[in-house]
């Protein structure tokens, strides 16, 4: 994801790379990863100088909190797709950024289809008690279940106002019936082969909804990442989701 933001960058002829920021990395030439001479690069938040509006973060679960406060304190506008905040988190950050007044965006996914998944999901949940997630994502996605199946359970559950009805004799001992947001059911599955599918299914009686997404491409979340780019620069608070925006 950051190799294909660093791309988005560089081609839009509005936005300009200036700093790139690992800490694991050595060698902190530019060259080396592919990167022109201008670009600044950093392998220590402390020493982070850069000039810059925006501040875009596809890093990990256990980075990512950091990140994003360093970012607000500094002035940078926190364009954030890494999941794995907690709902503390995300609050703190968001009382941060709004009394810096420093605009920013977190999302738990920047892809356009799984945005309106998660629409039409809050639009459906009106209609139906009854609703499992079930997400898919690659092998080597660390947390789960994954920050786009949590906002669509929360989405949903704002609509419902109520906890989703459990079955009291219900025997599951392997755990196999998957997580619980307030009696919705997520099911993550991670295996090779794909990158990030999430399916809606909604049941009730004589009937039942489907709402599939599929990414077959990281590229699709560059467009949410430059529509969000373009809109937090006017803001002077941090969205929670990219569905605030579309």
């Amino acid at each position: 994801m950051g190799q294909k933001a660093v791309k988005m960058v560089n081609d839009n002829e509005n936005f300009q790379l200036v700093g790139a920021f690992n800490p694991i990395v050595k060698d902190l030439s530019p060259a080396t990863y592919g990167l022109d001479d201008s670009v600044k690069v950093y392998n220590d938040l402390s020493q982070i100088d850069v000039d810059a509006d925006i501040w875009v973060d596809f890093s990990i679960p256990t980075a990512v909190f950091d990140n994003t406060k360093f970012a607000i304190e500094h002035g940078y506008r926190p364009v954030i797709g890494t999941s794995g905040l907690s709902e503390d988190q995300v609050n703190e950050l968001k009382s941060l950024a709004d009394s810096k007044k420093v605009g920013g965006i977190i999302a738990s996914n920047f892809g356009i289809s799984a945005v309106l998944m998660m629409k039409f999901a809050q639009v459906a949940a009106k209609y139906f008690d009854q609703t499992e997630i079930v997400e898919t994502h690659h092998q080597d996605k660390l947390d789960s279940p994954s920050g786009t199946a949590l906002n669509t359970a929360r989405l949903i559950h704002e609509v419902q106002q109520k906890d989703q009805v459990e079955n009291p004799n219900e025997s599951d001992p392997l755990g196999t019936r998957g997580g619980d947001y307030h009696g919705i059911k997520i099911h993550a599955i991670r295996l090779p082969g794909f990158i990030a599918d999430e399916e809606v299914i909604f049941g009730s009686t004589g009937e039942n909804l489907v709402i599939k997404q599929s990414t077959t491409d990281r590229e699709s979340f560059m467009k949410g990442v430059q529509l969000a780019i373009n809109e937090v620069i006017k803001r002077d608070e941090l969205i929670i989701g990219l569905e605030k925006i579309i």
